[in-house]
């Protein structure tokens, strides 16, 4: 949703910002001009299964999503992140931008760009492992931790996780403990697992039991990989660790790829 009428608000928010940065012996005309020169990033709103969200958009791409308690909260929070201002965009191109990154919040198939420029080499591959979850699927920490090329980095992992800045975008609600339970969450656990039930996922199932395996095919999978669900109930063997299975004489699946550990 875009506000038209704060497009108006863009000049005095700048003249405001530079007060708030200003010392004594600080020259108002150059800070403006400095801010100005620096530039600005695009503010919108929009749906999303969690209600409305801010989302700052940088000529790279969805640089922030995330609720506050009024524009300002957003913009300062941004600021204080990326060095970056925001002012409302009102034209043509962020409408049609506005609705695409509606579409891909709730997980429709519209490629919406993320900027990461701001992350480590190892944030972007932790969030790019991430993105990669399909929906209706989780997948534990050591996964992500493995996938991302340092398997012994789970802790890392969470904290990257935990300050996803494009959540939904870059679906971090489908992260979950290594025991199957579901875990934090950036808008909070109950809505972390609300959106995953919303997505087909048994969150009450995986809870210390994450792992299903047959005796047909000698496999076990991560319990929301698509071949785990095709298991006829009377043939599923749980386990709560990958371990567990392994030492049960179960083989790793080749498309969901648990983590043995070594």
């Amino acid at each position: 949703m875009i506000d038209e009428e704060r497009s108006e608000e863009r000049v005095p928010g700048l003249l405001a910002e530079a007060a708030s940065h200003l010392t004594p012996e600080g020259d108002p005309e150059e800070l403006v001009e400095r801010i100005l020169t620096r530039g600005t990033d695009r503010l919108f709103t929009c749906d999303s299964p969690l209600g409305e969200l801010y989302v700052g958009v940088s000529q790279r791409g969805v640089r922030l999503i995330g609720r506050a308690a009024s524009p300002e909260e957003f913009t300062r929070r941004y600021r204080e992140r990326f060095d970056r201002l925001l002012s409302w965009g009102t034209d043509e191109g962020t409408r049609r931008l506005a609705q695409r990154v509606a579409a891909a919040l709730a997980s429709e198939k519209v490629e919406v760009q993320a900027d990461l420029s701001g992350t480590t080499p190892f944030q972007q591959k932790v969030l790019e492992m991430v993105q990669s979850i399909p929906r209706g699927e989780v997948r534990p920490y050591a996964w992500v931790a493995r996938e991302a090329g340092s398997p012994k980095a789970s802790r890392a992992v969470g904290t990257v996780v935990a300050n996803n800045p494009v959540p939904l975008l870059i679906p971090c609600h489908r992260v979950v403990k290594n025991d199957g339970t579901a875990g934090n969450y950036a808008f909070g656990a109950d809505e972390k697992v609300g959106l995953l039930e919303e997505e087909g996922v048994p969150v009450g199932e995986l809870a210390g039991a994450p792992y299903l395996a047959t005796p047909n095919t000698g496999i076990f999978c991560h319990a929301t990989c698509p071949h785990a669900r095709r298991i006829k109930p009377e043939n599923r063997r749980r386990f709560r660790t990958a371990q567990a299975a392994t030492n049960a004489g179960y083989r790793p699946c080749k498309v969901c790829r648990p983590v043995v550990a070594g």
